[in-house]
């Protein structure tokens, strides 16, 4: 096993840790999706216990290095990583036998480099698992009303349009509708560093 290394996360990860301290539950289990190199695991698990976080990812290169993360870590909440596609119908966690209950779904930098089927997706799985009252964390750039919020991202936004035309900076306001079709709720709206945003939907 071999840790991957996203320099961007050591960046982002301390703002994002104080979003997810102020909004998350105080207990539970932390589903992340798309949880990528497993850097953002293997730091928030620690700093946010007494829950347990379970980070989960589609490619095996990347579970592959969130279990070195994981070792390295040496949290005794945070769990084993898991194969999760957010287009299958049925999630391997709904089938586990976890510490505490799902009280949360986390999702960083995945919306907008994927179809957007893997947004609804991602809120057909989080429907089907998630309790009342859970909260749903999505972080990354996003348009609004229309708009980009900085060149920066409009540049972004052709660049990965170059990449795969699928993929794009999302409109807000499609995410919270297709939140809301799935009975989540938007409950704040965190302008972060670099143009991101940290958006809160709560389930009724």
């Amino acid at each position: 096993m071999s840790k991957r290394y996203a320099p961007a996360t050591e960046r982002n990860r301390d703002p994002i840790l104080d979003a997810l301290q102020t909004y998350l539950p105080e207990q539970g289990t932390v589903l992340e999706v798309s949880a990528g190199t497993g850097q953002h695991a293997a730091f928030f698990a620690p700093r946010l216990a007494p829950r347990y976080w379970l980070p989960t990812d589609v490619d095996e290169i990347s579970l592959s290095s969130i279990e070195a993360w994981r070792e390295t870590s040496q949290a005794p909440n945070l769990l084993a990583p898991q194969r999760l596609d957010v287009l299958d119908t049925r999630w391997l966690v709904e089938d586990t036998e976890l510490p505490e209950p799902l009280c949360a779904m986390v999702n960083i930098n995945m919306v907008h480099i994927a179809p957007w089927r893997c947004c609804e997706g991602l809120f057909d799985g989080a429907e089907r698992i998630l309790p009342a009252q859970a909260v749903v964390l999505m972080y990354g750039p996003s348009r609004q009303g229309g708009e980009h919020t900085s060149p920066s991202n409009a540049a972004f936004d052709q660049q990965l349009k170059a990449q795969d035309a699928r993929w794009g900076v999302r409109d807000l306001e499609a995410v919270v509708e297709v939140a809301k079709t799935r009975g989540f709720d938007c409950q704040a709206v965190i302008p972060m560093p670099a143009n991101n945003l940290m958006v809160s939907y709560n389930r009724a």
